[in-house]
């Protein structure tokens, strides 16, 4: 009989879409340093937003990785050219040779890579599967896809992902309830907060974030890596929300 693996608590990465300190959370961050640096000393996670919208040189992903402690990861958004322009077809592999080898100088540093899809991309599973081997024959580390047309939350999505190791986001706000959980490979859960009610604006009760924490907290027997990423930004309110997560986080675990 095969053995099951205990459950655990997972490592958890929790961050922001971007590493700005806004002026009333500036006082929970060292006075000297670059944005990154500061930000790393205290959150031990980040997305890489500006990526998705411009290639960055690698020399300026081997800067970032300098610049921050051996303890500390990043997410990268792949290019709105794979995912949005070419829409995963054939034509995007020439955004993800060069994108993939810009990334590659973040070293261990390099924590996921984070594949959101426009609301208007169905699930085709031809074109899917085809975009998948040839990411998985270039990268093998993990991601994290966020689809956001609701064909992508049936079960042949969900299988496909799960074969090729791609963790299914859990979102907030959710488009369909399924969205709102961890899916497919979840060796990885990668959860994406944008904001609620009003997306990228509003901050989250502290109702909501006992309840992210709670769920964070969970131990599992099959999942390594939980990633929380808030992307209310906006008006500063990620900062504030990611650190207050933390604080709760370290309560649960004094017990």
């Amino acid at each position: 009989m095969a053995s099951v693996s205990p459950a655990r608590r997972p490592e958890l990465r929790i961050g922001c879409a971007g590493w700005s300190i806004p002026a009333a959370q500036a006082q929970r961050f060292p006075d000297s340093g670059t944005h990154l640096a500061r930000y790393a000393e205290v959150f031990d996670a980040v997305e890489i937003n500006s990526s998705f919208y411009r290639p960055h040189r690698p020399s300026t992903y081997r800067r970032w990785a300098e610049s921050v402690p051996a303890r500390f990861r990043f997410a990268v958004k792949m290019p709105r050219l794979i995912s949005h322009d070419h829409r995963l077809r054939a034509a995007a592999d020439e955004a993800l040779a060069p994108f993939l080898d810009a990334v590659a100088e973040l070293g261990d540093r390099l924590g996921a890579l984070l594949l959101q899809l426009p609301p208007s991309l169905r699930f085709d599973v031809a074109v899917a599967e085809r975009f998948l081997q040839t990411l998985r024959a270039r990268h093998t580390g993990p991601v994290a896809c966020e689809p956001r047309h609701a064909s992508w939350f049936d079960a042949p999505a969900t299988v496909l992902l799960r074969r090729h190791r791609i963790a299914r986001v859990g979102a907030d706000p959710a488009r369909v309830p399924r969205a709102a959980l961890p899916a497919a490979d979840r060796s990885v859960e990668y959860l994406r907060l944008h904001g609620s009610p009003r997306i990228y604006y509003d901050a989250y009760a502290p109702a909501a974030l006992d309840r992210i924490a709670q769920r964070l907290a969970r131990a599992s027997a099959r999942t390594d890596t939980r990633w929380c990423i808030f992307d209310n930004t906006a008006l500063g309110h990620a900062t504030a929300d990611a650190l207050a997560l933390i604080e709760r986080l370290r309560a649960h675990a004094r017990g």
